[in-house]
């Protein structure tokens, strides 16, 4: 089964399964994250982009860039598309089916022609967590062809030099993010931490390196999702575009 909603960013409307993977918080954060970090972009590629929330969304907070999404699940990029056409983007947002891990060999035309590389890649590391293949949403939370440092591959290998590879993912998986980032010449520029309140230990991190950057890493400041009245914060309700 599906539902549609309506998602803020000027009307976005977007199709989910209710099976699926549905999009959350992560995806909001990691769009905009990407459209401050790199605000000039034209060209941009979301790296296992599930039904294609994060293009839509960055197709709004930057009306410049055209936007390429992949994923590996076909059923994903049906949907994907189908979502760019409700919303009237077929013009500036394109889906391609491929698995990360061999985006290289696949797709060899896409060599260095992005301005910035976005990935909400899945979370649990490999031989971690309970297994199902035949769910959609197992491959969207667990690394299975692809894990972080495929993910890094794929973006050096997208991005033109100083081009910018965005990603969120969770604090426990930073050695691994800074250790395959910078061994493919992707060197961590930005970070910020989100946590769920003040007084909370964060549990997402955002993450922007640059390709071929230089060694110097800055800290955003910290981002809490709900106040003490159980409410989104000023700064989450700014990045959703909303006024309580």
């Amino acid at each position: 089964m599906e539902s549609m909603e309506d998602i803020g960013f000027g009307g976005l409307r977007l199709i989910q399964s209710e099976e699926g993977f549905r999009f959350g918080i992560d995806a909001v954060l990691l769009a905009d994250f990407a459209c401050r970090t790199c605000p000039s972009a034209v060209k941009a590629v979301d790296l296992g982009t599930g039904n294609g929330v994060v293009p839509l969304i960055m197709s709004h907070k930057n009306a410049r860039c055209s936007i390429t999404g992949i994923d590996v699940q076909a059923k994903a990029i049906e949907l994907a598309q189908r979502n760019c056409s409700l919303n009237q983007l077929d013009g500036r947002v394109s889906f391609v089916q491929c698995d990360v891990a061999e985006l290289g060999s696949q797709l060899p035309d896409m060599r260095g022609t992005a301005d910035i590389v976005v990935s909400n890649p899945p979370y649990v590391a490999r031989g971690a967590g309970l297994i199902n293949d035949e769910d959609s949403r197992f491959i969207s939370r667990q690394e299975t062809t692809a894990g972080v440092e495929e993910f890094a591959a794929a973006a050096a290998f997208l991005l033109r030099e100083k081009g910018h590879y965005s990603l969120v993912h969770r604090p426990s998986r930073l050695v691994d993010i800074f250790y395959h980032c910078r061994n493919y010449s992707l060197e961590p520029k930005n970070i910020q931490f989100v946590s769920p309140r003040r007084g909370v230990k964060p549990n997402i991190v955002l993450v922007d390196c640059v390709k071929g950057g230089g060694r110097e890493l800055d800290y955003a400041e910290e981002l809490y999702v709900y106040g003490d009245d159980g409410k989104y914060t000023p700064q989450i309700m700014k990045i959703y575009e909303k006024t309580r």
